[in-house]
């Protein structure tokens, strides 16, 4: 079964894996980086890692559009179902479900989750995702380095999406120092470049990733994908 990630740009991303499509915090309108629209948009679930309104959103229109299940703390999935999306479903952080794309476990970040309307969204998060074939797959979104990144790391990950950005997140460096705490076998820069306050040189950055570690990086356009 093959795994496919889509970085669409900032921290939005799509993946398909089992015949289901994913779309990871899709802030396209207003996101000049953005690779699609969010009218393009296909997805079965919408998942949404904390409350800012540049990972939440277009997400209410597509989840009405396409009838996709909102997955997120919650605080967000009941947020969400009060803006009228029908399906939701709530997890905490440490909490896992097994949803039809695979088992999908809520991780720490630091960050934080007010949602764009101010209402409370609870606690930031992290994804990892035990895919059905097994593969294990660590979408950081944003937030700071935290050293329970190792016990993450301790699952054996295929694959991990972190922020190198800086400022609202991680920057280069502890991004790398995450990656050395994850070990996963790839890993895919996002949260970086999409303006002024964020530009970063991801290749270098992923040439100190080579140099330091055993894990591949890989950098994407928007609008590229990564098949695992």
């Amino acid at each position: 079964m093959t795994t496919t990630l889509t970085w669409y740009g900032h921290a939005a991303l799509g993946l398909e894996t089992g015949g289901y499509r994913i779309v990871v915090d899709p802030f396209l309108t207003g996101n000049p980086t953005a690779s699609i629209s969010p009218e393009a948009v296909a997805a079965d679930f919408i998942l949404i890692s904390h409350g800012h309104g540049d990972h939440v959103g277009d997400s209410v229109a597509i989840a009405k559009r396409t009838g996709a299940m909102v997955i997120s703390n919650d605080e967000i999935a009941n947020w969400f179902a009060a803006q009228g999306v029908e399906k939701t479903h709530g997890q905490h952080l440490g909490g896992g479900y097994k949803h039809p794309f695979g088992y999908l476990k809520l991780t720490f970040a630091i960050h934080g989750s007010a949602l764009p309307d101010g209402s409370n969204g609870g606690n930031p998060c992290g994804f990892l995702l035990t895919a059905n074939d097994g593969k294990k797959i660590y979408m950081a979104q944003d937030t700071g380095l935290f050293g329970d990144m190792k016990l993450i790391g301790e699952e054996g990950l295929g694959l991990a999406v972190i922020p190198i950005g800086d400022n609202y997140t991680m920057g280069p460096d502890d991004a790398l120092r995450a990656v050395k705490l994850l070990e996963p076998k790839v890993v895919i820069p996002i949260h970086y470049n999409t303006f002024d306050l964020l530009k970063q040189d991801e290749h270098a950055w992923a040439a100190r990733v080579e140099k330091e570690t055993k894990t591949k990086p890989v950098i994407l356009k928007p609008g590229e994908s990564y098949s695992l």
